[in-house]
């Protein structure tokens, strides 16, 4: 089913969003104030968007280290978000997540985490929950390239199958484990879907730079898990602009290859095209959309700055659940 205005000004709100934020931290992070290690997700926006505004509040997401724009598409607060990565008590995780372990349960988000292929294992526990109780729920794991390596992921697929549980696998194959190339790092860097079809169960592929290519596979994709027909996964081929992380000096990319990918596989820009190409949308209401989350993301920067530090006396809250 075509979407609508309405529903196209959303997903470029929601990518556009991802962008700015991202970029401005690439910039925050060098003036000292934000601790820790960050990996920025721009470039795959369209990704992260075209199959999160499919999901509902119920359906559960786990990501990755690189999960800021995971949690900006399932629904986090944006300015919770930036005070959580500022390190302050108005954060999401009360400043104590940090970049990489955002979470927030009310929307579907169980967290980010820095193990590789750490998310699959909890995305298979979220669908048998769903599987049990019946509503038509599912469980979504993000993961990269690297992931497809892991045993972890392997053991998740598996159980996945065995147990006909709705589990999602997103790869996002954005080309580099870290630092090494998928072509020397991956068996079937040609088609990593291949290696989730070994354990059984349907896979799709998509261009993960296009948000419409995205969006129409995952949509297949959707109705066959919400169907009752077990897990499926996707394979999204996609870029990131910056490094694996913030300092990476990105010495094993080629000459001119950040400059190419920008130039030509740049999500939003192919997003605005075909909009306008379609008259779907009008550049005028694009452009304020631009407006409107650059003063958001102004607004957010201000409000994690001017936000209290954690309170040391409560360094001991949250860290257990008592059941009884």
């Amino acid at each position: 089913m075509p979407l609508d205005s309405d529903q196209l000004l959303h997903a470029y709100r929601q990518m556009k969003t991802i962008r700015l934020f991202e970029e401005r931290l690439h910039d925050e992070i060098k003036t000292g104030e934000i601790g820790g290690f960050t990996h920025l997700y721009a470039g795959q926006e369209a990704v992260a968007v075209g199959i999160c505004m499919q999901l509902t509040t119920e359906d559960k997401i786990v990501s990755t280290h690189r999960g800021h724009g995971h949690c900006i598409a399932k629904g986090c607060d944006v300015i919770g978000m930036m005070k959580e990565i500022y390190g302050r008590a108005g954060g999401l995780c009360k400043g104590r997540a940090g970049s990489m372990h955002i979470a927030d349960l009310d929307v579907g988000m169980l967290g980010a985490n820095g193990i590789v292929g750490g998310g699959a294992p909890q995305a298979v526990g979220a669908a048998l929950a769903a599987r049990i109780d019946g509503k038509g729920r599912v469980g979504v794991a993000f993961s990269g390239d690297g992931a497809c390596n892991q045993g972890t992921t392997f053991e998740a697929m598996n159980l996945a199958v065995v147990t006909k549980a709705p589990a999602i696998f997103v790869f996002e194959n954005n080309h580099y484990s870290e630092h090494t190339g998928d072509a020397y790092a991956v068996g079937t860097a040609d088609d990593i879907a291949s290696r989730a079809e070994a354990f059984g169960m349907r896979a799709w592929r998509a261009d993960g730079c296009d948000f419409f290519s995205t969006y129409d596979a995952f949509a297949e994709l959707l109705e066959h898990v919400r169907g009752g027909n077990g897990p499926a996964a996707i394979e999204l081929d996609t870029e990131r602009y910056f490094g694996h992380f913030e300092g990476d000096p990105q010495r094993y990319r080629g000459k001119g290859e950040l400059d190419r990918i920008r130039a030509e596989r740049d999500c939003l820009t192919a997003f605005r095209e075909k909009v306008r190409m379609e008259g779907s949308v009008t550049h005028a209401a694009l452009d304020q959309v631009d407006e409107d989350v650059a003063a958001l993301i102004d607004d957010a920067v201000a409000q994690a700055r001017a936000d209290a530090e954690p309170d040391p006396a409560n360094v001991a809250d949250d860290v257990y659940a008592d059941y009884f």
